[in-house]
């Protein structure tokens, strides 16, 4: 399978639904509460469609992350530290790596909606793409690894392209504006209902973690700097 192409069509494809601005209907807001001394609001907005790839929904989440661009694509694509701030997955490993921007992985959920949704499993092709005005895409794919069948332990989910896209916030580049899109196939036998009931909050949870996750590792980044800072002293004295 020509990987490198098949990841550059779906990263095609993830720019072809931001811009397209038809047809969403909004199926969750939530506001969230930033700041310390000067508190703003931050609205994370759910919208969907029905998706042309299978019979489910295409959903789009859009909201503001405290972090640049370029910081936040780094941290969404790499999955050393995957399953330490994203809730929703209990394993995140990399099966192959393509080149430095294209990798396999494979994914296992946790179970949600109160356990009526059993862990699935995915192998997915994930990519990250640079674009003009310092816009990054991180688009995802499930494919076929035969060094990784369905196994009787998981349901083998599927993911049709799936991504996100990193922006900055023109008016103050130390926040970024990310959009995700998801159009997952769950298979088994749940009842769409079920699934279009609880994919919103999900996705709004999905986009806290991001935020608590991004703050988690730049306070373990100060507290590294001043440690290392503290430690060059002893040895010097």
């Amino acid at each position: 399978m020509d990987y490198k192409a098949l990841a550059q069509q779906t990263a095609q494809e993830i720019l072809g639904y931001y811009q397209d601005t038809s047809g969403w209907k909004v199926v969750k807001n939530s506001l969230i509460i930033c700041g310390f001394l000067f508190l703003f609001e931050k609205k994370i907005t759910v919208s969907s469609k029905a998706s042309k790839k299978f019979h489910g929904n295409l959903y789009r989440v859009e909201g503001m992350i405290p972090e640049s661009t370029s910081k936040l694509s780094d941290f969404l694509f790499k999955p050393e530290n995957r399953v330490r701030w994203d809730n929703s997955l209990k394993m995140y490993n990399m099966v192959l790596k393509i080149d430095s921007d294209t990798f396999l992985c494979h994914t296992i959920t946790q179970s949600f909606a109160m356990g009526s949704i059993s862990p699935r499993d995915f192998i997915d092709l994930v990519s990250l793409k640079h674009y003009e005005r310092n816009m990054d895409v991180i688009s995802s794919t499930s494919v076929d690894f035969p060094a990784y069948p369905p196994s009787s332990s998981y349901i083998r989910g599927y993911n049709h392209a799936c991504g996100y896209i990193c922006l900055p916030v023109q008016e103050n580049p130390t926040y970024s504006k990310l959009v995700m899109f998801v159009q997952t196939e769950m298979r088994g036998k749940l009842a769409p209902s079920i699934i279009e009931a609880t994919m919103p909050s999900n996705l709004v949870s999905f986009m806290l973690n991001v935020k608590d996750g991004i703050k988690t590792q730049k306070i373990s980044s100060r507290r590294g700097y001043h440690h290392n800072g503290h430690s060059s002293f002893l040895k010097k004295k």
